[in-house]
């Protein structure tokens, strides 16, 4: 993996990871790589001075992060409960707002490309996967017992943080 800051022509900032610098390019060109601010898919790889390290400068190891669900209080269907507590990074602070802004127009790609399928996710996901039922992309709610099982059965999905609305 290999780090960039990347400059949009506008001038925000913003870092990303890639496989290697070809992964970059080839993105890049493709219009994938997108500023978390504005939304400009015209970017380039920004100045950066190198990371050198030495023993005395050694960070410390970071813990593993604990997996944990996403909140689902404001799915389609759903009644509204009591409101989620702010998305956490795995620094145990605030999501940073660029992240958020990310966060947010995934979920609103999903919710316009996908179907809601609420708790029936691993059902749907098993007859999709089968061909009992029409291939597309599917979102819901799903245990994490049932969420193993899928994996166990070679049974491709990702989880995603589901942060509040932009427009909420």
């Amino acid at each position: 993996m290999i780090h960039y800051t990347v400059r949009c022509s506008h001038d925000h900032e913003f870092d990303g990871w890639y496989k290697d610098s070809a992964g970059f390019d080839r993105l890049a060109k493709r219009g994938l790589v997108e500023c978390p601010t504005c939304g400009d898919t015209k970017v380039q790889r920004a100045m950066m001075a190198p990371a050198v390290s030495t023993r005395q400068a050694l960070p410390a190891p970071m813990p593993a992060p604990t997996p944990q669900a996403p909140a689902m209080s404001e799915a389609p269907g759903q009644p509204q409960g009591q409101p989620s507590p702010p998305p956490m990074a795995m620094t145990g602070g605030p999501i940073p707002d660029q992240m958020r802004a990310m966060l947010q127009r995934m979920r609103a790609e999903v919710e316009k490309k996908c179907d809601y399928v609420g708790p029936a996710f691993a059902d749907e996901a098993r007859k999709i996967h089968r061909g009992e039922s029409e291939q597309r992309g599917i979102y819901g709610e799903t245990t994490p017992e049932q969420a193993e099982a899928l994996s166990d059965e070679g049974i491709e999905f990702a989880r995603i943080p589901w942060v509040p609305r932009a427009d909420g």
